[in-house]
C-alpha cells in the first residue's frame, strides 16, 4: 500500500525526469522509481518530512494564486474586460545566445505619457535579456505611478515563470523573478499577457536597435575626437 499517493504532485520536474531514467535503468515501476528518487532528495529527514514540506508549499502557493486571481478579476471587471489605461510592451535579445543583450521597452499611459527604451543590457541568454526588459518596463511603470497596467511580451519562458507557482519556477532565473515580483507589488492591477512575436514588433525593434553597431556618423564623430591636430 502506498503511504504517499501524491508523490507525482510534489515532485519537481528534474526529479520526475530522474525517476524515469531510474525506472528504465533498474526495471522499476514508475511509482517505485519516483519514491526512491524522492527518498534520496529527502535525505536523513525522511520522505514523510519532504512530503509534508512540499504539500504545505503547494497549499500556500494555491492560496497566493487564488488571492491574486481574485484581485485581478476585480480590477478587470472595473475595466469591463478591456485593457487598462496603461499598456506596456517588452522584448529582449541576445546575440549570440548567450551573448550581448539588448532590451526594448515601451510604456503608454494616459495624458500622452510615452516611454521608450532601447538599451544594451550586459551579457546573458535570451531569457535573461527578456527578464531584464520586463524589469526595466516595471521600473518605468513604478516611476510614473502606473496602475491598471497590461503588459505584453512574446517570451513564454518569462511570462510562464512570472505567472507560475513558486514551486516550478526556474532556479536559474530566480533573481530576476524575485525582482519582478517586488516591482509588481508596487504596480496595482498588472496583467501580464503573452502575444506572438508579430504582435510585439515595436519592442522587438527597440531591442534590436540596442544591439546595433554604431552608425557611420557616430563612428566618424568618435574618430574626429581622437584625430591628432
Amino acid at each position: 500500500m502506498n503511504d504517499f499517493p501524491d508523490l507525482e504532485r510534489i515532485a519537481y520536474k528534474a526529479e520526475r525526469a530522474a525517476s524515469v531514467r531510474l525506472a528504465r535503468a533498474e526495471g522499476l515501476s514508475a511509482a517505485d522509481a519516483l519514491r526512491r528518487t524522492l527518498e534520496l532528495a529527502a535525505g536523513a529527514k525522511g520522505l514523510a518530512a519532504l512530503v509534508e514540506l512540499r504539500t504545505g508549499m503547494l497549499a500556500a502557493q494555491a492560496a497566493r494564486d487564488a488571492a491574486r486571481a481574485f484581485a485581478n478579476a476585480a480590477i478587470q471587471a472595473r475595466h469591463d474586460g478591456q485593457p487598462g489605461a496603461w499598456r506596456g510592451w517588452f522584448d529582449g535579445s541576445a546575440k549570440p545566445n548567450p551573448g550581448r543583450c539588448g532590451i526594448g521597452v515601451r510604456l503608454d499611459g494616459p495624458g500622452g505619457v510615452q516611454v521608450e527604451l532601447a538599451e544594451p543590457a550586459g551579457h546573458g541568454n535570451s531569457s535573461e535579456a527578456e527578464y531584464r526588459a520586463l524589469i526595466a518596463l516595471l521600473e518605468a511603470a513604478v516611476a510614473h505611478g502606473a496602475c491598471g497596467l497590461t503588459i505584453y511580451g512574446d517570451s513564454r519562458v518569462v511570462i510562464d515563470d512570472v505567472n507560475g507557482p513558486d514551486l516550478y519556477a526556474a532556479p536559474a532565473l530566480a533573481v530576476y523573478r524575485a525582482r519582478v515580483h517586488a516591482l509588481l507589488a508596487n504596480v496595482p492591477g498588472v496583467h501580464l499577457r503573452w502575444v506572438p512575436r508579430h504582435k510585439n514588433t515595436g519592442a522587438d525593434a527597440l531591442s534590436q536597435r540596442a544591439l546595433a553597431p554604431p552608425s557611420f556618423d557616430e563612428t566618424d564623430a568618435s574618430n574626429e575626437l581622437h584625430t591628432p591636430s
